[in-house]
Formats: structure tokens, sequence, C-alpha cells
């Protein structure tokens, strides 16, 4: 019988030319699914695989249709961690868990491509290009103003390899940068060449205010309607990192009733964004599909580290093992 792998959310269609499938040999059979697959199909569609791959929160895997995975011997993941994925359940039942990423924890090539797109969405919304682009397709013309980034502050939640990435193009252009994160010390901002803050500093100082926080217990609903009202009222909130750091009603209040003034998401809570979302109703919030890792770069190295990891797996030998 072959070893049937499944590859999910491919959505661009693109995962068959980034990495050689082939090499898993001819008694794999390698299946991709473009679109989206219900959490109610989930179970019923992946049935019959043996090695079920996930493009990091894109599909969630817990208990209820794990369980219902009888085949199921190795997961993949990419990325080092996976929110969605109930790996505690994996342990029990004994399927092999593994991921991709740099072996010295180093930044990978999404790296540069998240960074790059929350500063696309910081100067889309402070530049107000989405916004004027509809003005002029309407017929319009320089409807508001657009701010400076220069002399602004920019304030980073979390100082990883993903914050520490927006610190240069900030000061390129003039901006004081300021950090906050739980575990942050004095020693670390200093290090970065920025000056550490509290959270309450962090939310009244900050221009914009950009997150780069890994989702978990501690940091899921980590910014309320009560610590968006902090926040200056023509301040801008980028969230390039996970839709449930912040409390998405609260935004969607917070936007609406201009307790902030803008801003700039590529995550959210439900993914892909459904059709007629709120989100989707406001002109003073710029939205992207999680582009934040996805790039030819990232996916090449990703997709072929997933071939590697079922091709040890496949020997005996399994690699990058989560958990």
């Amino acid at each position: 019988m072959p070893t049937r792998v499944a590859v999910l959310d491919d959505y661009q269609h693109r995962a068959s030319g980034f990495a050689d499938w082939a090499r898993l040999g001819p008694d794999a059979e390698v299946v991709f699914f473009h679109e989206p697959i219900r959490q109610d199909d989930l179970a019923g569609t992946l049935a019959d695989f043996d090695v079920v791959v996930l493009m990091r929160e894109r599909t969630a895997f817990r208990r209820p249709v794990l369980e219902r995975l009888p085949r199921l011997k190795l997961l993949v993941t990419t990325g080092t961690r996976n929110a969605s994925v109930d790996d505690a359940y994996l342990r029990e039942a004994g399927v092999v868990y593994c991921g991709t990423g740099r072996p010295d924890g180093g930044p990978t090539p999404g790296i540069p491509s998240t960074a790059e797109v929350a500063w696309a969405l910081i100067l889309a919304a402070c530049k107000r290009v989405a916004a004027e682009d509809r003005a002029i397709r309407g017929g319009n013309w320089q409807l508001d103003l657009p701010v400076n980034l220069a002399g602004a502050t920019l304030g980073l939640a979390g100082l990883g390899h993903l914050g520490s990435a927006m610190i240069g193009p900030a000061l390129a252009f003039g901006m004081n940068v300021i950090a906050w994160s739980q575990n942050l010390t004095d020693e670390h901002a200093a290090s970065a060449g920025v000056r550490r803050v509290s959270k309450a500093e962090l939310l009244a100082g900050s221009d914009v205010l950009s997150i780069h926080l890994v989702l978990s217990d501690r940091t899921r609903g980590l910014f309320q309607a009560a610590d968006l009202a902090q926040m200056k009222r023509t301040a801008v909130l980028v969230n390039t990192s996970r839709g449930p750091i912040v409390d998405e009603q609260a935004l969607i209040e917070a936007l609406r009733g201009n307790t902030i003034a803008a801003a700039g998401l590529d995550v959210y809570d439900t993914e892909p964004l459904p059709p007629g979302h709120p989100l989707t109703t406001l002109d003073n919030v710029v939205l992207l599909p999680h582009l934040g890792y996805v790039s030819e770069a990232g996916f090449r190295q990703m997709y072929g580290q997933v071939v590697e990891d079922i091709a040890a797996f496949l020997a005996g030998s399994p690699i990058r093992t989560i958990g």
C-alpha cells in the first residue's frame, strides 16, 4: 500500500513546484489541496492519509479531528511551532511531529518577508495608499492628509527576530523606536538600539504600534478594548503576527469609533477572512491575506525541508521533531 501524503492549504498552487516530491519514491502518493477544508470535513477528507503537511496555522488540528485519522503516522508543519496543532495528543498517539526552519534557531527567509509586509502596511496606512487609490478610481482627488513617519514613534510589541528587523527601516525614516514585551530586558533592548518601556508607555507613546509576538496562552487577547483606549487617536496599529493577539471585536469598535486612526492587518481570528466580515467594511483599515511569510525563497526552503522531513521519517530516522 502506498504512503499517502496530503499537502494542505496550497492556496497558490505552488507547493508541487517548490520541492522535489519525487524524492519520496514511487511508493509515495502526494495529493495537494488548494482550497481550505472545513473543520467538519477534515477527518473525512484525510482519513486515508498517512502523512499530513500543514502550512503554519492555516488549518487547525485539534484532538477531535486527530482522533478520527486512523492512518496518520506523521504530521509536518512549516515553521518550528504551530499553535493550531494539539501536540499533546500527537505525543499520546505516537504520531511523529516535525517542522521546518534553521537548526540554529536563527531567522529564516520568512523573516525579511514579514518585516517588509509590516512596512508595506505601515506605509499604506500612514500615506493613505489604499484610501486615495480608491478615491482616484472613484473620481476624487486628495481626500485627506497623509502622516509623516519622520519624528514619529514606532512602538514594537515584541523584539525577537521579527521585531528587531523593523528597527533599521524605522531609523532610516527618522523614527524613534520603543519596545515592550513581557520578557524584554533593558539589556536586550539597548543591544538592539531601542528603549524598553512598559506596556502602558508603549500604548500611549506609539504613533505606530507594530505587533511581533508569538501566539500563546499568554499573548492571546493581549490587547483588549481598554488597551486600545490608551492609544493616541492618531495612532496606527499593525499586526503581522497572529490575529487573536488583538481582540478583534475591540479593534473593529476602535476603528469604527476612531479610538485609533487606522490599522494594517495581515492576520485574523479566522483565515481566510470570511466574505462580508466587518473589517472589510471599514475605510480606515488596510487588509492583506496573511502574506507575511509568503515569498518564493521562504516557500522553497519550507517545502524543501518538508520533503526532507518525510523522507527521513520513511527511512526510519525522523528529523526536526517537535515536542
